[in-house]
């Protein structure tokens, strides 16, 4: 335990170094995976060894050892962590429960608005216009989503852009994107260390989308003018008046195609050649994901051994009150 249980949070300080050559590098329906899936795991193994130095660090303190029926001393002797590396423990296991509590609550909420305010809205094709001068759209899920398009943003755009921009938004749909997201940013709520995966992510799902927009209509540079013309209109035009949520309130911006990743890198990756799947980099990552689930397994299984250990040594402990001790008064001849 003393070694796999500081291993998630120092792959926690190594591993968002990679976020930005993954996200850049590698297929982004693969790379978004990914993503999310270090973004959770490593938050989650983090959280979970906070939580055990924690209670290592509990185990050893006299007064609580026997209410658990536990020997301090021996917890003492075999504790993985110094009292002062337990108590910044436990300080920051709850600050990473509050705060991924907070974030949960805010984006189920808002998910929760979403379908709500998509269900408000009827129509046969799951496109909604609304009359408005700033230019903007974005999805909304919901069961089913919804395309918002604004009058401003159709009129930004020819009629081929109208075509790739509703492939766009109909891609973010179509493969829940708003989840991913939802995820990354859980992980990163619950270790801050991780905000470079959730960041990745809110990049990758829009490239994910402008692939698929690309493959729909087969012209990659014409995807590449429509995303640039959409994002400079957005970004020039005041804030728009629009109050439905979809993913401007789950990715907590105005609008995914407007400014959810770094325009420029988008255009300059439709104007080259797809990705690959990059084995190297998938392979590496998830062996990482693997160290580490294999760790946090691992350290879980020995604070198990140390707590029965501890106990064992407190029933048998002569200096106890509560331990078993021959009653003089029941022998024969006492």
């Amino acid at each position: 335990m003393r070694i796999a249980v500081y291993l998630p949070l120092l792959l926690s300080v190594i591993a968002p170094l990679g976020a930005r050559p993954l996200s850049e590098r590698c297929e982004p329906r693969l790379a978004t995976w990914l993503l999310t899936a270090s973004a959770l795991i490593l938050g989650v193994a983090t959280t979970v060894s906070l939580g055990l130095l924690a209670i290592t660090g509990l185990i050893g303190v006299p007064f609580l050892a026997d209410l658990g029926h536990w020997s301090a001393r021996t917890a003492q002797v075999n504790d993985p962590a110094e009292p002062p590396v337990a108590l910044l423990a436990g300080l920051l296991l709850g600050g990473a429960l509050l705060t991924a509590a907070r974030m949960l609550w805010r984006r189920a909420r808002s998910i929760a608005s979403a379908i709500w305010d998509a269900a408000c809205m009827p129509t046969p094709d799951g496109l909604v216009i609304v009359e408005d001068e700033a230019p903007d759209a974005y999805a909304l899920p919901g069961l089913p989503g919804r395309v918002v398009v604004s009058t401003g943003m159709l009129r930004t755009l020819d009629k081929a852009e109208h075509d790739i921009l509703l492939a766009h938004e109909r891609a973010h749909l179509t493969a829940h994107h708003y989840l991913f997201v939802a995820l990354a940013g859980l992980g990163a709520a619950a270790n801050p260390l991780l905000r470079p995966f959730a960041t990745a992510v809110t990049y990758t799902v829009e490239r994910w989308a402008d692939e698929q927009a690309a493959r729909a209509t087969g012209d990659r540079r014409r995807v590449a003018r429509a995303v640039g013309k959409a994002a400079l209109a957005a970004h020039n035009a005041p804030a728009p008046r629009l109050s439905t949520l979809g993913f401007r309130g789950v990715l907590g911006r105005r609008g995914p195609l407007a400014g959810a990743g770094p325009v420029p890198r988008r255009v300059a990756a439709l104007l080259a050649p797809p990705l690959t799947r990059h084995p190297g980099l998938a392979l590496v990552t998830t062996a990482c994901l693997a160290l580490t689930m294999v760790s946090t397994v691992a350290a879980t299984r020995d604070l198990h051994d140390l707590l029965e250990v501890v106990g064992i040594a407190h029933h048998h402990d002569p200096h106890h009150p509560d331990t078993d001790r021959p009653n003089h008064d029941a022998l024969p001849f006492g």
